[in-house]
């Protein structure tokens, strides 16, 4: 009996060493463990992960446009005007020929009336009108009124004799500045002694007399391609004394050719003046 219970005794104390053992070898694990993951990163790992983003990325997201979008959006006009280079266009203008309320004008792509005059056009200096005194040929050679040269001998009055006649329908007036030109700015005065629309007005620029080089379109308010120009994209306008004002961003020709397509008051074209403003090309 006394052996039993001495060796049940002697079993208990084993296992409780064991148990003591095996507490002890967790214990020393779980040290381990916690070591290892409280280890510090090396220093390599460490530089690489504190180190910032490099400058390329930066740029990339701080970046509203490239930069190549950001000079298209630069004209020549404004870096010329940031050097200095432009100047107020000084054109003198004829004297109002009526005064009042104009009568009722009806147009699907007429401008709202304009509250002030035009702002000067900002041209290069030595900018001259180039059409002053140059040859004039039309589409009709034979005017109902006046003389071709009319058109580009500076008087820009509009009273009787003053201005040429063109037949109805689209007709062309054409000036040829001699040599190829770097142009800049264009005035055209139709008749301007009541209030009056004129239609189809168009002007275009080419190399050659014919309009088959090189040519361009510089302004057309024909909306509905009636002259089969193309359809233009500018507004119809009530012919006043100040004529109408096209700026033009240094297109280079030699001839320029202005259209219309009849007016409000009866089916003919009358030009009264055409100033083409620039300077012969290559000239500084």
């Amino acid at each position: 009996m006394e052996a039993g219970k001495k060796d049940q005794a002697r079993g208990a104390a084993q296992w409780t060493i064991l148990a003591a053992l095996a507490a002890l070898a967790l214990a020393a694990y779980a040290s381990a463990a916690s070591a290892q993951t409280t280890q510090p990163k090396p220093a390599a790992a460490a530089a690489q992960a504190a180190q910032p983003k490099p400058p390329v990325a930066a740029a990339q997201t701080t970046e509203s446009k490239p930069p190549a979008a950001a000079e298209e959006e630069t004209t020549e006009t404004q870096t010329e005007s940031s050097r200095g280079d432009l100047v107020p266009l000084e054109v003198k203008l004829p004297k109002p020929l009526f005064v009042g309320t104009p009568k009722c004008l009806k147009s699907d792509n007429l401008e709202p009336p304009r509250k002030r005059p035009f702002k000067p056009l900002m041209v290069p200096k030595g900018t001259v009108n180039l059409a002053r005194g140059k040859p004039v040929t039309a589409s009709d050679d034979d005017p109902v009124i006046g003389e071709l040269e009319q058109v580009a001998d500076g008087d820009k009055k509009g009273s009787d004799g003053s201005y040429v006649e063109l037949g109805p329908g689209t007709q062309w007036v054409q000036i040829d500045l001699g040599q190829e030109c770097e142009i800049y700015g264009i005035y055209v005065w139709h008749f301007h002694g009541e209030a009056r629309i004129y239609r189809d007005v168009v002007i275009r620029v080419a190399d050659d007399p014919d309009f088959i080089m090189n040519v361009k379109t510089i302004h057309s308010n024909d909306h509905d391609n009636s002259s089969g120009l193309g359809v233009g994209r500018q507004k119809e306008y009530i012919e006043t004394n100040e004529g109408r004002q096209i700026r033009v961003r240094r297109v280079k020709a030699r001839y320029v050719r202005f259209y219309s397509n009849g007016n409000t008051s009866n089916d003919y074209n009358h030009y009264i003046e055409c100033e083409v403003y620039g300077k012969p090309a290559g000239k500084e």
